[in-house]
């Protein structure tokens, strides 16, 4: 019969974290007398290399050894007791190293249970599942590759198959030790000092700059474990900064004397509160553990009352919220899942009830143990595991859901350690928070750390375009142009964002790195205008990141011209060659200018006029400039200007520019000043 992992310490075992024994909470049913059937025996010192070697001879089969009451009533801290005073007699004792190895197994030091494992086996003691819990012991003291040849030395001669496939699971996942050993970051972990005691702290959760967390610091204590019964607290937190002053019992609301309470979440808007709690001191109260809500009417909370998505005789613990508050995600050992413990999750109906309560699956969940889910900003779900391949006992993973494809990755030895870690929060997304652990160098059972992770990858910075619009004035000079619709758009003209400048004139737009941007600024009775913006070789490298958060700035400004009819601006660069009509590639590329103004403001029509230099005769110049005009036009129509907005004028040499006149001795460059083309708005529709 499978065992589930006591997590947290003895506490645990009274609270309400995790599954507890599938045998029976209050007593185990008592192994079977010991036999040798199907397991190999040695007579070798307590050595695990034997384990994977031949039976040289039969050994004396055990005595039946008569359970103790107090591993019985699942007192296991006075079973340790009870049980070494047996072995300080009979120090070889196959059942008293059972009982002394299971005792520590159930309070959660398996890493102290090797020893007795090694010699319950050596000396024949009939449990199928023990190698599996001597390879976990052995594995929670790090010692990997002794719990790989105790798992390949049973899989010669284990015959129960949810035995043995949890057997070949966990050396696959042994074998992952060295890649998931890879996954270290710059994490800083300290142990959380000012709120830790002797007894156990755990299951932080961080709401509205509080950080509530389940412990064991009161004096009634529950009989069977001889532990302090749990209540929940809060202690006032900017960020990892507690002040240790403030730390508070919650009400009696939420907690009761002689009854666990643990483990507790925040609906994201604060008007409900999910927390466990459950095992009475009264023997004949319930063993099971409950999830209960509370909601706030009037800005009080209403009397906790039990949710009705609880399973009979289960435990159903660490609730969390999703970001939108409509899913809660919990931990449960109800019949009918994975494995041991699994994450479930329930949603919140149209009639504002939960229910459709839901197993997470197999990505998730293994035949092992998960619990402490807990939902990130970002949407991933966290989350304590023993079956998904760790480093000892409890680790820390993150499922990532890309387009529906699950991954599920363990947090790394930053983070992980061969102890129980789990319940990781987090206080400023994603670089610090709050976790629980029982590693060695705390300061009693369970204790809260905090982590603050310093990886450069984390490292934000933020691209920024700001800029001022103006005004041309009639004098050259600009003044500040306020109310301008000013668009950033793609290079295919796509719109990025938009937004509408103050009586300042300031815009600011958050761009991305190695792109190619144009800004467009509109107003009324002003021309469109347009400038190209790039970030192209900007970007700063992810390690000269020093912040956690930076701010890279752009300036890029916008100067508009006022719509004024009749007023004459000139095209610059639109040359003719001498005599000539046709439309130069140098005149294209500024003929391509005017298609994009004409463009940008569609509620224009213009008079395109073209003019020449005084050489040849009058006629030939006017018929000639109307022709350079026609062509002009042409090139515009081309590019999709309609022909409705555009009048084409030829003015010959009636309009010089220079005085190059008749007679006149002018250079080649004056001459050519004069063949130049001119546009002029003489239709507007202020839209």
């Amino acid at each position: 019969m499978r065992n589930r992992i006591q997590i947290t310490g003895i506490l645990i075992l009274a609270l309400l974290v995790g599954c507890k024994s599938s045998q029976n909470f209050l007593g185990v049913d008592s192994p079977s007398t010991p036999t040798r059937d199907n397991r190999p025996t040695n007579t070798q010192s307590n050595d695990v290399g034997s384990l994977a070697g031949g039976v040289e001879e039969e050994i004396e089969k055990p005595k039946e050894v008569k359970i103790k009451k107090s591993y019985e009533n699942a007192n296991y801290n006075l079973a340790i007791e009870d049980y070494k005073k047996e072995l300080e007699d009979d120090p070889e004792s196959p059942a008293f190293n059972y009982y002394v190895a299971e005792s520590y197994r159930r309070t959660n030091r398996i890493f102290e249970a090797t020893d007795y494992y090694a010699k319950a086996i050596e000396g024949g003691f009939a449990d199928d599942e023990m190698e599996l819990h001597y390879a976990q012991a052995l594995k929670a003291s790090e010692r990997y590759n002794d719990a790989k040849n105790v798992l390949q030395n049973y899989l010669q001669y284990a015959t129960v198959e949810s035995f043995v496939d949890r057997a070949k699971n966990e050396l696959k996942n042994l074998d992952k030790l060295d890649s998931i050993g890879l996954n270290v970051r710059n994490i800083d972990v300290k142990n959380a000092e000012g709120i830790n005691t002797e007894n156990a702290e755990y299951s932080p959760y961080f709401f509205n700059n509080e950080l509530y967390f389940a412990t064991g610091r009161e004096q009634a204590k529950f009989e069977r474990y001889g532990i302090p019964f749990t209540d929940l607290y809060k202690i006032q937190s900017n960020g990892l900064n507690m002040d240790a002053s403030s730390i508070e019992k919650l009400s009696e609301l939420f907690n009761d004397e002689e009854i666990n309470e643990g483990s507790i979440a925040f609906s994201p808007d604060g008007n409900s509160v999910v927390f466990a709690k459950g095992n009475s001191a009264d023997k004949r109260g319930r063993f099971n553990i409950d999830l209960f809500i509370s909601t706030k009417r009037n800005g009080e909370w209403t009397k906790p009352q039990i949710m009705p998505i609880n399973s009979p005789d289960s435990w159903d613990t660490s609730p969390t919220f999703s970001g939108d508050g409509k899913t809660i995600y919990f931990a449960s050992d109800r019949p009918g899942g994975v494995g041991g413990s699994d994450i479930y999750r329930t949603r919140l109906n149209d009639r504002g009830r939960w229910g459709d309560v839901q197993n997470m699956g197999p990505t998730i969940n293994t035949p092992e143990d998960e619990m402490f889910p807990y939902v990130s900003p970002d949407n991933k779900l966290y989350f304590s595991s023993t079956g998904h391949a760790g480093f000892g006992m409890l680790d820390v993973f993150v499922a990532i859901n890309q387009a529906g494809n699950i991954t599920i990755q363990n947090m790394g030895p930053s983070v992980n350690s061969s102890y129980d870690d789990f319940g990781l929060v987090y206080s400023e997304f994603p670089f610090e928070g709050f976790f629980s652990s029982n590693r060695p160098g705390g300061k009693g059972d369970d204790d809260i750390y905090t982590f603050i992770d310093n990886s450069s990858d984390l490292k934000k910075i933020e691209y920024v375009l700001t800029g001022v619009t103006y005004q041309l004035n009639e004098d050259s000079t600009q003044s500040i142009l306020a109310d301008v619709r000013v668009k950033l758009m793609s290079i295919d003209n796509e719109v990025v964002d938009d937004q509408v400048t103050g009586r300042g004139g300031v815009f600011q737009f958050e761009v991305d790195p190695e792109k190619e941007y144009i800004l467009l600024g509109e107003k009324t009775n002003f021309f469109a205008k347009r400038r190209e913006f790039s970030t192209v070789g900007e970007q700063v490298k992810q390690e000269d990141l020093v912040e956690r958060f930076s701010t890279k700035k752009f300036e890029s400004s916008l100067t508009l011209d006022p719509i004024i009819l009749e007023k004459t601006i000139v095209l610059q660069n639109i040359y003719y060659d001498l005599n000539m009509a046709e439309i130069r590639p140098d005149a294209a590329l500024e003929l391509d200018k005017l298609v994009e103004l004409l463009k940008d403001n569609p509620n224009i029509k213009i008079e395109l006029s073209s003019h020449t230099d005084s050489r040849a005769d009058d006629a030939l110049n006017l018929d000639l400039s109307e022709r350079r005009a026609q062509a002009a036009v042409r090139y515009l129509i081309l590019k999709g200007i309609s022909q409705n907005r555009l009048v084409a004028k030829g003015y010959g040499e009636s309009r010089l520019i220079n005085g190059c006149g008749n007679d006149v001795d002018c250079t080649e460059d004056q001459h050519q000043q004069n063949r130049r083309t001119e546009f002029k708005v003489i239709e507007y529709k202020d839209n």
